[in-house]
């Protein structure tokens, strides 16, 4: 079986600064793969790539054996779903949001959406742009997740939470992996990626240093 996602000596420069270099990596399906290591380090690049956000300037990238640069990425994008680090508003409040991820979707089918991320049925009618940080992230948890996508990207999701929020959203990104989803976290704390981690990447300088299972 091919792996989810895998990096042939994959480099991305920009004006003439190498962001990363040589990397050759085989991330698996299943579980939770952390990406690890301190900022500036990289690893959000390697993730953005797995999206199409970026694009090597050397290299290759497969998905499930796939060229990435050959994919449609709108489509790519719904079957590989992105949380960054901080939450991504559009105009209208939060039922207006979900609906860019899923346009048919019901104020009950959004509302089951929102508890699934710990949020009330009454946020539907909150303006999105007006919600705190932790709210935000978990709304965007929620429309990502609308999507129904197949892996999911999670670039320090955890950052403008409190830690109560946080480790609910840990229990939930555990939850999803345990049901099938893939996930790739990239974090800079070693505690959190020790609770989540089934591998471990360790990202420093653009390179991919170590790997553990």
């Amino acid at each position: 079986m091919a792996a989810l996602f895998s990096f042939e000596g994959v480099a991305v420069a920009f004006q003439g600064v190498k962001i990363l270099a040589d990397v050759d990596l085989e991330l698996p399906e299943g579980g939770c793969t952390v990406l690890v290591g301190p900022s500036g380090s990289g690893k959000s690049t390697l993730l953005r790539l797995c999206n199409r956000l970026e694009a090597p300037t050397a290299g290759l990238l497969r998905f499930r054996g796939e060229d990435v640069a050959l994919l449609d990425p709108l489509r790519h994008r719904r079957r590989v779903g992105m949380v960054f680090q901080r939450p991504i508003a559009f105009g209208g409040n939060v039922l207006d949001n979900l609906r860019v991820a899923r346009p048919d979707v019901t104020a009950a089918g959004a509302a089951e959406a929102l508890a699934r991320v710990g949020l009330p049925e009454l946020f539907l009618e909150r303006e999105q742009a007006t919600l705190s940080g932790g709210e935000g992230q978990r709304a965007c948890l929620a429309r990502t997740l609308l999507a129904e996508p197949e892996v999911l990207l999670l670039d320090e999701p955890t950052a403008s939470l409190d830690t109560d929020a946080a480790a609910g959203l840990e229990r939930l990104a555990m939850s999803l992996a345990a049901g099938g989803t893939s996930l790739l976290w990239v974090t800079h704390d070693p505690a959190q990626a020790d609770r989540l981690a089934d591998r471990l990447v360790v990202v420093g300088g653009g390179r991919v240093e170590a790997r553990w299972t």
